[in-house]
């Protein structure tokens, strides 16, 4: 028999009301996995009376949907925040800190502010400067996260297709900086340009 689909709710944010908390953020980041690129981190506060239909997981969100998502996310929530962590800052500190730092800031940059946090994955960034949880995969069970999810990937997917006019050998508007063959041949080929993190592996080999 096939497992039924899950899809997001607000079940950990209704929890959290429960708690006494009264504007809770959902948390998420994209790109850790790319070569190439900051990382890109979301906080949204849904408000629950105006939720735009479809919000999901953003991997399971077709890219016109996406976009669309984005702008009604950004017209209906209460308050929303997209923040970066610099491909100098990934080097530095390691992109798991970096991605923090990138949450973090978007936290900090809501208005009005988050009282509790909802974060994807399975570490709380440290440092937080309001209670919260993980959930792991929670992009695709909270509503919150979710929609997150997709305001932090329609933007760093467009960072990545502007850096791609730059660069053109290295098919971010397609690869969004991840691995591919195309982008790991233009690198045999053309070497690292200032916006890889040459402390990745594969770049870090390829350099020494």
């Amino acid at each position: 028999m096939a497992s039924t689909r899950i899809f997001p709710d607000l079940q950990f944010e209704r929890a959290a009301q429960l708690q006494g908390f009264v504007r809770i953020a959902g948390v998420d980041e994209v790109g850790r996995g790319p070569l190439a690129g900051p990382v890109t981190a979301a906080a949204v506060i849904l408000d629950p009376e105006h939720i735009p239909d479809g919000i999901d997981d953003s991997k399971r969100v077709k890219e016109v949907d996406r976009s669309r998502l984005a702008a009604e996310i950004k017209s209906t929530a209460i308050a929303w925040a997209v923040a970066h962590a610099s491909v100098q800052e990934i080097d530095a500190i390691n992109i798991l800190q970096a991605s923090h730092l990138a949450m973090k800031r978007a936290l900090q940059m809501l208005d009005p502010n988050a009282d509790y946090a909802l974060v994807d994955g399975n570490k709380m960034p440290r440092d937080m400067v309001m209670p919260g949880q993980t959930i792991i995969k929670g992009d695709a069970k909270s509503l919150s996260i979710a929609a997150a999810s997709i305001l932090a990937k329609v933007e760093r997917d467009q960072i990545m297709q502007k850096l791609a006019i730059e660069h053109p050998e290295y098919g971010w508007e397609r690869n969004a900086g991840y691995p591919t063959v195309q982008h790991r041949e233009a690198l045999k080929r053309f070497g690292a340009t200032p916006h890889h993190r040459v402390s990745f592996a594969p770049l870090r080999n390829m350099l020494c």
